[in-house]
């Protein structure tokens, strides 16, 4: 299986994904949008994975890629393709399939729970999950469930936290590939989006996340993962 993934910015890489690539033998390929790097033809790849980024998903005039990159998720979902998007990667997905991507009325930063709904916990690649888990948040946006979509997770602060379209789509509103190494960077990169809220927690709580932390939701992870690719 051939993945191919689509990175918006430096310190927003596969990090758990492409590890767990690397662990299962897959090959795989990266686009640098921020490079300006070039869309791979459609028959280079089995998977697609459409990474996070500080930038919405209107913000063409500032990233013009954004519209090749929609039409190129946009014919990947329509070849029958496996695609898989986070954060920013999931409001792509969800804009693609006609749905509205806008700001959440809160933003999320850190370690908050979520839990899986009647649908999640009934079928599906989370179905596997506790109800209700610890995992990581960085965004302000959020997106309408795209029509034919089943809603996955929820939390507190964000209603639309996961979903999965035509069994091969799938929408992770939080981050369950983070690293240490990665929620660092996103901290030095991102520091400005760190203001008071309900949902953000300051730079020293989002530090101190444990190993333990990391391999739960790298498990989790790896879990979705798997069961996909059956």
């Amino acid at each position: 299986m051939r993945i191919h993934f689509l990175q918006h910015v430096p310190f927003e890489g596969p990090a758990g994904i492409g590890d767990w690539a690397a662990h299962k033998g897959y090959p795989v390929t990266t686009t640098l949008l921020f490079e300006h790097g070039q869309m791979p033809d459609q028959d280079t790849f089995d998977w697609l994975v459409v990474m996070g980024g500080p930038m919405g998903v209107r913000d063409e005039a500032d990233y013009p890629w954004l519209t090749d990159e929609k039409g190129f998720i946009r014919a990947a979902v329509a070849a029958g393709k496996t695609v898989i998007g986070v954060c920013l990667g999931a409001q792509l997905i969800a804009e693609v399939l006609g749905a509205r991507v806008y700001r959440n009325a809160h933003r999320e930063i850190g370690w908050f729970p979520i839990e899986l709904t009647e649908q999640g916990r009934a079928a599906g690649p989370l179905a596997f999950l506790s109800h209700r888990f610890e995992v990581f948040h960085w965004h302000g946006d959020t997106f309408d469930l795209p029509d034919g979509a089943v809603h996955l997770a929820r939390s507190e602060g964000c209603e639309h936290q996961a979903f999965l379209y035509a069994d091969r789509v799938l929408g992770l509103q939080f981050h369950l590939e983070s690293t240490p190494a990665g929620v660092t960077d996103l901290v030095t990169n991102c520091a400005d989006e760190i203001t008071p809220g309900k949902y953000v927690q300051d730079a020293e709580r989002v530090l101190a996340a444990t190993r333990e932390d990391y391999a739960c939701i790298n498990q989790a992870l790896f879990g979705i993962l798997d069961r996909l690719s059956e």
